[in-house]
């Protein structure tokens, strides 16, 4: 693999417990120590946790080498939801069998994971505790000026949350991590990013969260990167929302001139369409549970069951109004996507198959049939290739595809490169997006 000089932020072994927020004292609240940032971490502190992965690397050949070793990796994470859902990216609990997670008062939690993206570099865990999570206070990366303050916390080196103090040092940055992996649109910072700070906050003055920890520059001093908040919150929504037993149909945005979310787009035919929600408006209230930004939204949901009512408090201009939303379940069929925007027919085939051509991939989908004209028939794909990739998703199943294909960043993605095998061989080619279909 070509070295890029980049690198994400690696696992590494060790660590040292962190302790809980101390409130200042009288005197303390009443002098210059009590600054902005110090105000600001304290605020922000609580939510952020550090995480420790165990995986076990197998030894082949000579038993006499004894067990499989036992690798330790470490991280950071953010508390979303008092109930324990915390984000962190992708790579920290990728691969990993057991995730530990430490909090600030230094009480550690055995966590489970949800779900994750890749290519996004972001992942949902979750733990369970005997009552209620600090969760971090969201900002907006949409109005993020350059110079001002960012402090990150995380776990650089197995020191549990430690905090370091920068500027925003550039936005919209694109870094190539290696051949395999490209971070779009990143935050630049000086504050002092290192190895075990993957997957914490970075913060503004106020305390609220920017950005999520993801990239260092090898090598570099004064250059980490971090992936915007706003994009963040919805990623990780999508995430929990693939898990759900029930569908809404709501896409939320951040609207930098309202300076709140709103919903920025609804599924045809879905519940929140019948329910009529319309773009613009902002959400409020699910149920009498505040909601401020899209995981809120999504975990207000979660837990609720196919066709159960949901009241919704609903700002639209200078009024509030009150909608019931019925939800679905998530199972129910949906149209088929892909023949429509892609053109193709695919059905599942198993990595055995794959083995016999000697390729590396884990799985793919045959291609049955090719709609004339679509855009995979003028890209010349056949009946029999096998699909095992697009863009840099793995296609395993035909959900995988719907999931590329429903992306609100699809246009970003633009021609979308995917990967076929066709006689023992791996080619490539683009496919363009036919958005009327769609």
């Amino acid at each position: 693999m070509k070295h890029t000089g980049w690198m994400v932020l690696p696992v590494l072994l060790g660590g040292l417990l962190g302790s809980g927020p101390i409130a200042p004292s009288p005197a303390q609240a009443q002098s210059q120590r009590l600054t902005p940032v110090v105000q600001a971490i304290q605020k922000a502190r609580p939510a952020v946790v550090a995480i420790r992965s165990q995986r076990h690397l197998d030894r082949p050949g000579d038993a006499r080498l004894g067990p499989p070793q036992r690798i330790e990796g470490m991280g950071a994470g953010i508390i979303l939801h008092p109930s324990g859902y915390i984000l962190t990216n992708h790579h920290v609990v990728a691969g990993v069998e057991r995730i530990f997670v430490t909090l600030a008062d230094g009480q550690t939690f055995q966590a489970q994971r949800i779900a994750s993206d890749a290519g996004e570099d972001l992942a949902v865990i979750r733990i369970r505790t005997p009552g209620p999570l600090t969760p971090i206070l969201p900002g907006t990366s949409s109005d993020l000026m350059l110079g001002e303050p960012a402090i990150a916390i995380g776990n650089p080196f197995g020191y549990d949350h430690t905090i370091t103090r920068g500027i925003v040092s550039a936005l919209h940055r694109r870094v190539q991590v290696n051949d395999e992996l490209i971070y779009e649109d990143l935050i630049q910072t000086d504050a002092a990013i290192n190895p075990g700070n993957s997957g914490g906050p970075l913060l503004n003055a106020d305390g609220e969260m920017i950005g999520v920890t993801v990239a260092v520059r090898a090598g570099a001093q004064g250059i980490g990167f971090a992936i915007p908040v706003d994009r963040a919150l919805v990623v990780a929504a999508r995430l929990l929302a693939h898990q759900a037993p029930v569908k809404h149909g709501i896409r939320l945005r951040y609207s930098a001139t309202r300076r709140h979310w709103v919903v920025g787009s609804l599924l045809p035919g879905s519940p929140a369409v019948q329910a009529g929600l319309r773009r613009g408006d902002r959400i409020l209230e699910v149920a009498g549970q505040a909601v401020s930004h899209p995981v809120a939204l999504q975990l207000a949901l979660q837990s609720r069951r196919p066709g159960e009512s949901v009241k919704l408090l609903v700002q639209r201009g200078d009024r509030t109004h009150t909608l019931t939303l019925l939800l679905e379940s998530s199972a129910r069929k949906q149209p088929d996507r892909v023949w429509a925007v892609l053109g193709l027919k695919l059905e599942p085939v198993q990595r055995a198959l794959l083995q016999r051509y000697r390729v590396p991939y884990r799985g793919g989908l045959r291609v049955l049939q090719v709609r004339t004209g679509s855009p995979a028939d003028r890209q010349g794909l056949k009946p029999g290739d096998i699909l095992v990739g697009i863009h840099v998703w793995e296609t395993l199943r035909p959900e995988h595809v719907q999931y590329i294909l429903s992306r609100p960043d699809l246009d970003k993605l633009q021609p979308l490169k995917f990967y076929v095998v066709r006689g023992g061989e791996t080619f490539y080619g683009h496919l363009q997006v036919d958005y009327q279909r769609r």
